[in-house]
């Protein structure tokens, strides 16, 4: 029975897809909504960029076994980021009418930064979405086994499955599919996560047991005590998140996608708040479950990494009625679907348009829809592929992919609209000499470095973009202008697109 309810809302997602198709009338559509979305669907959107699988599996998890202390990076990182982006980046990103985080970088300093920048933030999905798939996959492959029995379907072709169901109704309907899914899922998210917390708080004793349970055994503790070191690697996974996610075309598309520039800043604003409070939920759930299954913990001392994030999973099936599998798995599935979603069409949109586009503009311009789909197609495989081989967490997947837009992309960009002597040369080297010194510390360290090579890389990257901008220019910078009031924007060929191109 189970499984049929998984099933069933599978295919509402599927359907919903299909719905969202007719909504897409152009590349604007299918890559930022048209620019219409009103608050509450904006809301549920960036509430959704974070709220996923390893929030949900794999942050609970590590809050089981390490603590506070252990998770700097998300929630902490990961809402201090989008609280950021309101205050900070939004008006900038509205005002200019941008596509793509990707067009941000030619116009503040040109084409070679542009196509780089974009590249390298396309790369960095690359973690975060096999992360989505690895989660997708192991929930079919739990339940598969308590429907069916041990070895129906393995965690490999879980993945298979679940990207597959994932990239046919992301590729139908786009941004507007990532939406609509977003506001269903979401309101599936809050009520089905609070009633399984209240069910398990009781089977545990009450929820005072388990916080008096957690604070005895020091996982409440956020900060380290140990020496400096201890300090610089809960700080390093903390800046990842806050700072390396800020230019990503996600985080992007979700302040575009809003109907105006008021919109955009409240929505951000109120979901990183709301996405800070509620990720506690899952924590608390997944610390109840130790308690009312100490056996658990065993998960902790397998070789494969992967299997801490079936606690969870493994609980709410064994200890569990129907109705709360039913709630949880949905709950659950939601968290996935949203996030998968969006970390698929992302990567598609920046490399289609600020990576292919440049090369050849006449071609995509008039095949937009249809490079746009195919490069979703490509970019989902590598990705499930990477899910396949890996053995790492979740959580672990997300904080590599955020270490490389944070030193390859984000000095560049908070330069780019709050310093106005920023140049062309000088995002140059800061790009250059932020990703050769980090990848110089990570291959030459590594978990040895004294300091994390993602800091070294963003000390590093905001060095050479003071030194490349102040000293004399060899390589010629765009006109400049102010990206807080464009109103006089360097002219751009190349964002004058045909929106009714279709495949």
């Amino acid at each position: 029975m189970l499984g049929i309810a998984v099933v069933a809302y599978l295919l509402v997602t599927v359907a919903i897809g299909l719905y969202a198709s007719t909504r897409v009338h152009g590349a604007k559509d299918f890559m930022v909504a048209g620019r219409s979305l009103p608050l509450y669907m904006n809301f549920a959107c960036v509430f959704a960029t974070w709220f996923g699988a390893e929030t949900l599996l794999s942050i609970s998890a590590t809050f089981t076994r390490d603590g506070l202390v252990g998770i700097s990076g998300d929630p902490f990182g990961a809402a201090t980021c989008l609280i950021l982006v309101a205050l900070l980046f939004a008006r900038a990103f509205y005002r200019m009418e941008l596509l793509t985080i990707g067009d941000f970088y030619r116009k503040r300093f040109g084409t070679a930064v542009e196509t780089f920048t974009a590249a390298v933030i396309t790369l960095s999905y690359l973690g975060w979405t096999s992360a989505q798939m690895t989660a997708l996959g192991l929930v079919l492959h739990v339940l598969a086994d308590g429907a069916f029995g041990p070895g129906t379907l393995s965690l490999n072709q879980g993945i298979l499955v679940g990207a597959t169901i994932v990239v046919v109704y992301t590729i139908l309907g786009g941004m507007w599919s990532v939406a609509l899914t977003d506001l269903i899922q979401t309101t599936v998210i809050i009520i089905g996560l609070v009633m399984i917390a209240g069910l398990l708080a009781g089977q545990a004793g009450g929820a005072s047991v388990v916080i008096e349970h957690a604070w005895e055994n020091d996982k409440l503790r956020l900060f380290p005590t140990g020496d400096w070191r201890q300090w610089l690697l809960f700080i390093g996974p903390f800046l990842t998140l806050a700072l390396g996610s800020i230019p990503q075309q996600d985080v992007f598309q979700r302040v575009t996608s809003a109907r105006d520039e008021r919109t955009a800043v409240r929505g951000t604003l109120l979901g990183g708040m709301f996405y800070f409070a509620f990720a506690f939920v899952p924590m608390f759930i997944a610390y109840s479950a130790i308690l009312i299954e100490p056996s658990l913990t065993a998960l902790f001392d397998n070789d494969d990494e992967r299997t801490i994030q079936q606690i969870l999973p493994q609980l709410i099936l064994q200890r569990t009625p129907f109705w709360a599998q039913v709630i949880f798995f949905g709950a659950l599935l939601s968290a996935i679907l949203s996030t998968a979603s969006g970390t698929l069409l992302a990567p598609s949109s920046l490399f289609t348009e600020n990576v292919l586009r440049p090369f050849f503009p006449r071609l995509i311009e008039k095949n937009m829809l249809l490079v746009l789909r195919v490069v979703l197609l490509l970019f989902a495989v590598g990705a499930t592929r990477y899910a396949v081989t890996s053995n790492a967490t979740m959580y672990e997947m997300v904080q590599g992919a955020y270490s490389v837009p944070l030193v390859g992309a984000f000095i560049p960009l908070a330069m780019g609209i709050y310093w106005r002597p920023a140049t062309t040369q000088g995002a140059i080297v800061s790009i250059a000499s932020g990703i050769s010194v980090w990848l110089i510390c990570l291959y030459r360290f590594g978990d040895e470095a004294l300091v994390p090579p993602q800091l070294v890389g963003l000390v590093a990257s905001l060095i050479g973009m003071l030194v490349g901008s102040l000293t004399p220019q060899w390589i010629a910078s765009v006109p400049s202008f102010d990206p807080l009031h464009p109103n006089h924007l360097p002219h751009d060929p190349l964002m004058e697109i045909d929106d009714t191109a279709t495949d």
